[in-house]
């Protein structure tokens, strides 16, 4: 099957075809023909499962339809969880819209504010935003959603993970009632489900009923090794060029940083993305990442559903996610599109339980995989990571160095105030210009006539 059918505007179908996009994936045969008939849809869909597109294609379908506004407005939201994500979004939805006059905007934290308050201004067909930033500028007069015909809530359920779900509420009171609203979401909380019921009026419904699972093309894998062995594992694995290119996955920021700077200090070109990094570092690492520059990037879970990368190879899950939907996310990053890869999951012994609930929420037990000529009885100089009462303990001992140095300081300043009051001369008057008047006599023996204050003339005294 191909997108023909679909009765797509030819300027679309022109994109498409340069994108590649010769057959439309499982989830796009299905919500794109309801989508394009004007109805509500309710989608179960993966990472990985071209899902974007099967948003994307209908909304901008519909803004292309004739007449065009005589106002300018924005006329469709896609909301998203992540700032990664919001802006893969914009890059597939101008790759799509390349041969049309639609225009789009990215709205996210962690950059000015001003370039996107343009947007606003400018009134820019599609604004892809995070819940979070959009709100920030809703507070403000130029800032109006009154005009949205589409409203796209993707990811949902990690939004719904992230605390998003009151700023979602917040965000409908600028939408009108009356629109079209596409929604999709991987897993169908109890939340997320009556959200659905809030938003959405006799929805087309998709895949409610699967199975939260990776993609078919993904191998899995799972190496038991010790957790001081895994940046070990890691680089050995790289060095016999098992894996060409990693996306690598820890539970924590801190832990990504030591990865990073471990990899780099063995020669690997390595970029990292968390929370912490700055956009412009997220940016450049994703960037870097994308064309080859870096060959790995390690990342916390705040990039499992906003990485998009052409035929990425491998992922590492360098901790066990607590999570079986992060599992699947993660994983997820490789093997889009219908194409294959390969998931590798470093498994120590404190991670088992956490293994045990992916391989139940998954449906199979994952093989175990050991690396020939391997020594996995290696003795480490470091452990990869301070434990967190060692870091709390070195945290108060620096407070309390900075403590006492403030004391040490404060005192310092007293001392020298009190040694140049000491090094005044006694005998100087403190005020030798005081104008204060004399008590004593004239120096010629003549009386000094007391000056009377003058009293006023009933009307009160001029001030």
């Amino acid at each position: 099957m191909t997108f023909a059918p679909f009765k797509l505007h030819p300027r679309l179908l022109e994109g498409l075809k340069e994108m590649g996009f010769a057959r439309p994936t499982p989830i796009q045969s299905d919500a794109i023909p309801p989508a394009i008939e004007g109805r509500d849809v309710l989608a179960c869909a993966m990472t990985g499962s071209g899902k974007t597109v099967a948003f994307l294609l209908p909304v901008l379908n519909h803004l292309l339809a004739p007449p065009r506004p005589a106002v300018t407005g924005t006329r469709a939201l896609v909301m998203t969880p992540t700032r990664e994500l919001a802006a893969q979004i914009l890059e597939e939805l101008n790759a799509l819209a390349v041969h049309t006059p639609i225009t789009a905007a990215a709205i996210f934290g962690g950059v000015g504010m001003g370039p996107q308050e343009h947007a606003f201004r400018a009134g820019v067909d599609v604004i892809i935003a995070t819940p979070g930033r959009l709100l920030d500028h809703l507070k403000r007069p130029y800032a109006s959603l009154s005009q949205v015909q589409h409203l796209v809530l993707d990811e949902a359920d990690r939004m719904l993970d992230m605390g998003f779900l009151p700023d979602i509420k917040r965000v409908l009171k600028h939408v009108p009632a009356k629109r079209q609203t596409l929604f999709f979401s991987a897993t169908m909380p109890k939340p997320i489900l009556e959200l659905t019921r809030e938003m959405l009026h006799n929805p087309a419904t998709i895949n409610l009923e699967r199975k939260s699972a990776p993609a078919v093309g993904i191998t899995q894998a799972v190496y038991p090794v010790a957790r001081e062995l895994k940046t070990s594992l890691l680089l050995e694995l790289l060095k016999r060029d098992l894996m060409n290119e990693a996306l690598v996955f820890t539970r924590t920021k801190h832990r990504a940083d030591r990865v990073w700077k471990y990899l780099t200090k063995a020669g690997i070109a390595a970029a990292r993305i968390h929370g912490n990094r700055s956009q412009g570092q997220r940016t450049d690492a994703l960037s870097g990442f994308k064309t080859g520059a870096y060959r790995v990037l390690v990342a916390t879970d705040i990039a499992a559903r906003g990485i998009d990368v052409e035929a990425l190879g491998h992922v590492v899950n360098f901790d066990v996610p607590a999570a079986p939907e992060d599992y699947i996310h993660r994983v997820g990053r490789t093997a889009r599109a219908e194409m294959t890869g390969e998931a590798f999951t470093f498994i120590s012994p404190d991670e088992m339980d956490d293994l045990k609930a992916i391989e139940r929420a998954i449906g199979k037990s994952l093989p175990r995989v050991t690396l020939p000529d391997f020594d996995y009885n290696a003795k480490t100089v470091a452990p990869l990571e301070v434990p967190i009462a060692e870091r709390l303990a070195e945290h108060r001992r620096q407070r309390s160095v900075a403590r006492e140095r403030a004391k040490q300081t404060e005192q310092k300043q007293r001392d020298q105030q009190a040694q140049q009051q000491r090094q005044q001369p006694r005998s100087a008057a403190p005020f030798s210009t005081s104008t204060a008047p004399s008590t004593s006599p004239p120096k010629d023996g003549s009386k000094r006539r007391r000056r009377r204050p003058r009293r006023g003339n009933g009307r009160g005294t001029q001030q």
